[in-house]
């Protein structure tokens, strides 16, 4: 784990230099909502020349909360490249689960009006992480169940994993908050917890099981994906939708070169294990080449919490597909695809 901060810590630096040479003033700031899988596109994105071929100056950051929570892991992502809360308010572009999007936005006053353009996760990949004394999802029952936070996707995938086992959680199961660690797990606080591919895939180097893969739940899901400040989305959709293209084009490459994603895991996350690079990059493979708004995974999660404020909106309120459906029926996508090395 030391040699993977280390890395880290190494190689952050590039993310912010990653620009067209033009003024500072103009470079768009994107709150990276968390270190995962899911943010490898836009890193790919930067590293490869996509953002500057699409005229775009990218200034990207981690989140301060998603830095504290993998620091939990052993991954310590340094504080000059860790945004403030101030800044990940502000950045007009997020690139995050549209499941706590939506439940922030009707649950804190402070929470930023956004809109979700583009969907790159919109089925439960996540796997349940135990520690050995578990052998089933059934041995669940009774136990500790960790997430991230209140709202967040894991938190959906864990509600909606007790709603199909019929289990309550006044009753059966106890789900904990901030859980979503190894530490905890290790600590005793929680007996397993929900985590994407960057925990799974770590499994057995933390003495722990690989107990559920949540794939088999068909849980539709309202995932990671870029989620665009609504009043900066009026003045600004020409830039956005470069965006959408040069995020469409960086999964276009990552899908014919795995190469290309061995290589940016290796330098941003220190993953060279060739066993959990592939685990890893079977994830790329089944994101959807055409990322649409999850309109079944936000259903979901109007179904999931049911409090008034969120009563009160539509599904179609917090998304906007144009932007994806423009890039289709134009060819745009199928085009990128036929031939990825080529935009």
């Amino acid at each position: 784990m030391r040699l993977l901060a280390a890395r880290m810590a190494a190689a952050l630096p590039l993310i912010f230099c990653a620009t067209i040479a033009v003024s500072a003033d103009s470079a768009i700031d994107v709150s990276l909502g968390d270190v995962s899988l899911n943010k490898v596109a836009f890193l790919v994105a930067a590293d490869n020349g996509i953002y500057q071929k699409n005229g775009l100056t990218i200034h990207q950051f981690i989140t301060k909360g998603a830095a504290a929570r993998i620091s939990r892991s052993g991954i310590n992502v340094p504080s000059e490249f860790v945004g403030t809360d101030d800044q990940d308010e502000r950045a007009p572009i997020s690139i995050g689960g549209g499941s706590p999007l939506i439940v922030s936005m009707t649950t804190d006053a402070r929470s930023t009006d956004r809109v979700i353009i583009a969907t790159t996760d919109n089925q439960a990949r996540f796997h349940v992480i135990s520690s050995k004394a578990l052998n089933s999802v059934d041995d669940l029952k009774g136990k500790r169940l960790g997430f991230s936070s209140y709202g967040s996707v894991s938190h959906l995938m864990a509600l909606e994993l007790l709603r199909q086992k019929g289990w309550s959680q006044d009753d059966d199961i106890s789900l904990m908050e901030e859980g979503m660690a190894y530490s905890a797990l290790k600590d005793g606080k929680v007996d397993a917890f929900i985590g994407s591919e960057i925990y799974y895939t770590m499994a057995d180097k933390n003495d722990a099981k690989d107990l559920v893969n949540l794939t088999d739940y068909n849980i539709p899901l309202a995932g990671s994906g870029i989620n665009v400040e609504r009043k900066w989305l009026a003045n600004h959709h020409d830039e956005v939708m470069r965006f959408v293209k040069s995020t469409i084009e960086a999964y276009a490459l990552m899908k014919s070169d795995e190469n290309v994603v061995r290589a940016v895991l290796a330098k941003w996350y220190g993953i060279t294990d060739a066993r959990q690079q592939d685990d890893m990059y079977a994830q790329v493979v089944a994101s959807p080449q055409k990322p649409y708004p999850a309109v079944d995974g936000i259903k979901l999660v109007k179904q999931l919490f049911s409090y008034r404020e969120l009563k009160r909106r539509d599904a179609d309120y917090f998304y906007d597909n144009s932007f994806v459906a423009e890039l289709d029926k134009s060819g745009f996508i199928d085009k990128v695809y036929a031939d990825p090395k080529a935009n």
